[in-house]
């Protein structure tokens, strides 16, 4: 088994870890890091449930080896909290609008959806329904998940102007 040093930062956190050379991100994050909003859903980088963030890029956690990211900066769902424990405006926004059922690919969408607020640009439902189609949700028909982004990224583009 083939080792090596993973040197990276995970929600802010430099971490300096021995790991197997062929484990996925999403493991490393779930079960070595804890950090179990990073979940597996198909395991072949279909569903997005695994969405990470690594330097500001989405990435499908499963099917990413950890070793992959040495060097990098890496955002889970638990790094875009404040540090008093505050839901971050788009994780607000999910459960204002009703945007989670059984919540197991929440957390992928609203990774996937930290970009577009980010970006400081305008879209349209369209171009949103297209940035986040690397996600799949079985429970929802979608609608309610875009709203909770496109809310996010108005309020984002407002606080801009102000």
């Amino acid at each position: 088994m083939a080792k090596a040093i993973l040197n990276c930062t995970i929600n802010g956190k430099q971490i300096e870890e021995y790991i197997d050379v062929r484990m996925s991100l999403a493991d490393f994050l779930h079960n070595d890091e804890g950090l179990t909003s990073v979940k597996k859903g198909c395991e072949v980088g279909e569903c997005g449930a695994c969405t990470v963030l690594i330097d500001g890029e989405t990435f499908d956690s499963c099917i990413y080896l950890a070793i992959w990211a040495n060097g990098k900066s890496i955002r889970t769902l638990e790094g875009l909290e404040d540090r008093e424990g505050h839901l971050s405006d788009i994780q607000q926004a999910f459960v204002d609008e009703g945007a989670v059922q059984c919540g197991f690919c929440t957390p992928g969408f609203i990774m996937s959806s930290v970009p577009i607020i980010e970006s400081g640009k305008s879209y349209t439902r369209n171009e949103i329904r297209k940035l986040i189609s690397g996600n799949f949700c079985r429970c929802t028909g979608y609608e309610k998940i875009i709203d909770a982004i496109e809310k996010t990224m108005q309020k984002n583009l407002e606080d801009k102007k102000a």
